[in-house]
């Protein structure tokens, strides 16, 4: 037997929970089937899917508001439906999306102080027929926001001028997970037609696309860092759990397949392209395994373990972790009613600052702005060192630019001084809403018969 040992700096990484004061007690966590994370972290604040009446809400609660949450804690409303999913803009931590059941995308600037009143959304983007289930702001440009939906397209955003750029074609069945690349210029989808594509998303073009998990239960995917290599979870026609590592430049078949187990829930990955090391932590399972990426092969380190059933994960960014502790990841796990911080770190006796396993990492300042990016132009992320600790970034007020804010208020806006007036107004926007969600159901059924179509015409 071989004595060579494969040398790591991560071979002894260990994931700690947090104690129970630390945690975030009495959370409503939202019911809701769709296949979602439930939770999003930034370096000031955690959203969460809320389980409330009288239409759609999501919390935003602050990182400092450990111990029992208030039950008059105020929401995020505007959703007439459930929210499926949220993401905070990564050059604002005041600036959240949420997409929902209701096909709309809203964008919120949450305050700085909490207050009693529910807070309503800024910015309305209303352009889907379908339920909004993923949402992803650009890694690169500010105010550049992604959202796909049950109506099978994807759309792109300019979220500051509440404008659609671009619509995203090409998928045959619902989408089920979205990733963008380093520099912000392509995304990889999984979806339910048992699929994997890569798209060039400003000139919607498809440029890969290969056969992924064979399963009918969902599947995820995640981009590896600066690398093109690509990380999808999913399921083995017979219902083994599995990870693939794939080349983002040919997608005919994986470099990598690794068969986990024959669990039942969907394992949702994340990768640290710093420490290059990936998070399988699946849903109803208690323990998180993480793995190191390295020459086209993944390194099994060890896994977190825990008899309390996860229901969705999120991680905190880079920038906000506390180096002086060697911490070099932080998940927020939700369970039954809390949401618990899992800190993963590597153990070290020096206290003097770890370059090897703290480089450059990504900052909060945008290298393009939404103008550039439609425009064209390319640029990756601009990095910040982590030696002198991190310091939360003032807050950035986001404003709409006028056009917008007007043209919103038109639409939203109904006279009070006259009832009937302001009840056939609702009455007429319902019926636009029932027209534009019928014609998306049709375009979904012109798109899968063409399909059909050209399978049974001859070459």
């Amino acid at each position: 037997m071989s004595r060579f040992v494969r040398p790591s700096k991560y071979r002894h990484v260990y994931g700690t929970a947090a104690r129970r004061e630390l945690c975030y007690d009495n959370v409503k966590i939202s019911g809701n089937a769709w296949d979602t994370n439930l939770i999003k972290v930034n370096p000031k604040f955690f959203s969460l899917n809320w389980n409330s009446s009288g239409g759609g809400a999501f919390a935003v609660i602050p990182l400092s508001m450990t111990g029992k949450v208030s039950d008059a804690l105020p929401l995020y409303r505007g959703h007439s439906a459930a929210v499926l999913d949220t993401d905070f803009s990564p050059f604002n931590d005041h600036l959240i999306a949420s997409g929902a059941e209701d096909s709309k995308v809203f964008i919120y600037s949450i305050p700085e102080e909490i207050g009693e009143v529910d807070i309503e959304p800024v910015v309305r983007l209303n352009a889907h027929g379908r339920k909004v289930g993923q949402v992803l702001f650009n890694p690169v440009a500010e105010n550049v926001l992604l959202s796909a939906s049950a109506d099978l397209t994807v759309r792109l955003w300019d979220v500051e001028k509440g404008l659609e750029k671009q619509e995203i074609t090409g998928h045959m069945e619902v989408i089920q997970s979205v990733a963008w690349n380093y520099n912000g210029t392509l995304v990889a989808t999984t979806c339910r037609d048992k699929k994997i594509r890569v798209f060039d998303i400003r000139s919607n073009k498809i440029v890969q696309q290969g056969d992924s998990h064979q399963g009918v239960k969902g599947s995820r995917v995640v981009w590896m860092g600066d690398s093109n290599k690509l990380a999808t979870t999913g399921f083995s026609r017979m219902s083994d759990r599995q990870v693939n590592i794939w080349d983002a430049a040919s997608l005919e078949k994986p470099l990598k397949s690794l068969n986990l187990d024959t669990s039942s829930g969907v394992i949702m990955p994340f990768y640290d392209g710093d420490s290059k090391m990936l998070y399988l932590a699946g849903k109803g399972d208690g323990n998180i395994r993480y793995y190191e990426y390295e020459n086209d092969e993944l390194y099994t380190l060890s896994e977190f373990g825990s008899n309390v059933p996860q229901r969705g994960i999120g991680f905190m960014p880079k920038r906000a972790l506390n180096i002086n502790e060697c911490e070099i990841m932080r998940a927020y796990k939700v369970s039954n009613g809390i949401v618990e911080p899992i800190s993963f770190t590597v153990p070290r006796k020096s206290d003097s600052f770890q370059a090897d396993i703290f480089p450059d990492c990504t900052g909060d300042e945008p290298a393009l702005t939404a103008d550039e990016f439609f425009a064209g132009e390319v640029a990756n992320p601009k990095l910040i060192s982590l030696e002198k600790g991190f310091t939360a970034s003032t807050k950035k007020e986001f404003v709409a630019s006028a056009p917008a804010q007007a043209a919103e208020e038109a639409v939203v806006t109904a006279p009070k001084s006259d009832k009937d007036y302001q009840e056939a107004y609702h009455k007429l926007r319902q019926e636009n809403e029932d027209l534009k969600n019928q014609i998306a159901q049709k375009d979904v059924k012109i798109r899968l018969l063409e399909v059909q179509l050209e399978q049974l015409t001859p070459a």
